[in-house]
C-alpha cells in the first residue's frame, strides 16, 4: 500500500455549495488531499456521503464520501484549512485555527478587508502575501489567514490588472450579470428568477468596489494602500446557473486602441504561470473575438473554469474602452481561487508543513 504524501487539508463548510466545490477540486490534486470535512451540528457525526446532498456534476469523490463530518468545535489536525463557512460563524473559527498554527485559506468575506489580512488574486497581487509576517507578529498567531475575493471581483481584477500595468487606470464602471449559484444552495427562489432580473444583491456592489481597490493596490510593508482609481459597480442576479458576466468600461491613464488592449490581455501572465502551479491556467485572460462572446454556457468552463474570458473589446465614447468579461463563479470565483492561493503559498515555502 502506497503512502499518500500530499498535504492533508480540512474543508470547513464542506456540505455547502462552495465546500462541495473544494472537495471536488481537491479530489485529484497533486499537492493537497481532503483529510477532514467540517460542517454544522446537524451534519456532524455522519459520513460525508450521508450528510451531503451532492449538487455538482459527477459522483462525490469516494475518499471524501467515507470521511466522518466533524463539528465546528472539533479539533483539526490538518495543517492546511480551506474555509467555505457561513459569514455568521466564520470569524471566530478562522481566527481560532490561525492562532493554533493552521494556514487558513478563506473564501468567506468576513476578514477580506482586515488591515493585516492579504486578499489575494494569485496572478494580480501575489506580493501581498508579504503581509503574513506582520499579521502573525501583530496577532501572536502561530498560523495565518489569507482570503480570496468576491466571485465577481476576482474576474474583474484579472481583466483590469494587465490594463493597469500597461496603461494605468483612472476610472472603472462595471455592471454584473451574476449567476444564481453565487447565492449558494438553494439560492434565489425560482419565482423570483424565472422571467426576471433582480437588480440588487445585498452588499455586493460595495464589496466589489472595495475589494478591487485593495487587490489592485499595494502592500507598503506596514499597511495595504488601495488603488486610487474610481470604480462604480451595479450588480444584478440573472437566471443563469453558473458563470458571472460583467460589462466593463475603463478610462485609462494612457490612451490605447482596442488592439493594444487585446494585446495586453493576451500577453498577461502572473506568478502562478511563472511557477507552473498545478491549477493555474496557462493563460489567465483569454480573448474571444466573435461579436457574441463570451457566453456562460459556452465559456465558463474554459481552462477548467480557472481563466477569465474577455470579449467585445471596443471603443467607449464615454470612458474610452469597454469590454465584457466572464468567469466561473464557484471555480475561479471561489474554491479554485483559494486552492491556487494555497499552491502559491506552498511554492513560496509559507505553508506550515
Amino acid at each position: 500500500m502506497t503512502t499518500d504524501t500530499r498535504i492533508p487539508a480540512a474543508v470547513l463548510g464542506a456540505t455547502g455549495s462552495v465546500g462541495q466545490r473544494f472537495v471536488q477540486l481537491l479530489a485529484r490534486h497533486p499537492w493537497f488531499r481532503v483529510a477532514e470535512v467540517v460542517a454544522s451540528d446537524r451534519s456532524a457525526g455522519h459520513p460525508y456521503r450521508d450528510a451531503t446532498e451532492w449538487r455538482l456534476g459527477g459522483d462525490m469523490p469516494e475518499r471524501a464520501a467515507d470521511l466522518r463530518v466533524q463539528g465546528y468545535d472539533a479539533p483539526i489536525t490538518s495543517p492546511l484549512v480551506f474555509s467555505a463557512l457561513p459569514g455568521e460563524v466564520a470569524g471566530e473559527i478562522e481566527q481560532r485555527l490561525a492562532k493554533a498554527g493552521h494556514a487558513v485559506l478563506s473564501n468567506t468575506s468576513t476578514h477580506r478587508m482586515d488591515p493585516d489580512v492579504p486578499l489575494v488574486v494569485a496572478e494580480v497581487n501575489a506580493d501581498h502575501t508579504a503581509a503574513i509576517a506582520r499579521q502573525r507578529e501583530g496577532r501572536g498567531w502561530a498560523g495565518f489567514l489569507v482570503t480570496n475575493g468576491n466571485c465577481s471581483m476576482i474576474h474583474l481584477t484579472l481583466a483590469l490588472r494587465p490594463l493597469q500595468a500597461a496603461f494605468g487606470l483612472d476610472a472603472v464602471t462595471v455592471t454584473t450579470l451574476q449567476a444564481v449559484s453565487g447565492a449558494g444552495y438553494p439560492g434565489v427562489p425560482s419565482l423570483d428568477m424565472i422571467d426576471n432580473v433582480v437588480p440588487y444583491i445585498p452588499t455586493e456592489e460595495e464589496k466589489l468596489a472595495e475589494e478591487a481597490r485593495k487587490v489592485l493596490g499595494r502592500w507598503d510593508g506596514e499597511a495595504f494602500v488601495p488603488a486610487s482609481f474610481a470604480i462604480s459597480a451595479q450588480c444584478n442576479r440573472v437566471p443563469v446557473r453558473d458563470g458571472h458576466t460583467e460589462c466593463v468600461g475603463v478610462r485609462l491613464r494612457m490612451p490605447a486602441e482596442p488592439g493594444e488592449v487585446i494585446a495586453a490581455f493576451e500577453t498577461f501572465r502572473g506568478r502562478p504561470q511563472e511557477l507552473g502551479l498545478p491549477t493555474a491556467p496557462p493563460q489567465p485572460v483569454i480573448v474571444r473575438r466573435e461579436p457574441n462572446r463570451p457566453q456562460p454556457i459556452l465559456d465558463r468552463d474554459v481552462a477548467c473554469g480557472m481563466a477569465s474570458v474577455v470579449g467585445r473589446v471596443r471603443p467607449c465614447p464615454v470612458l474610452g474602452t469597454k469590454f465584457v468579461v466572464l468567469g466561473h463563479n464557484t471555480v475561479r470565483g471561489a474554491a479554485g481561487a483559494s486552492i491556487l492561493n494555497a499552491e502559491l503559498l506552498k511554492a513560496d515555502g509559507l505553508l506550515p508543513v
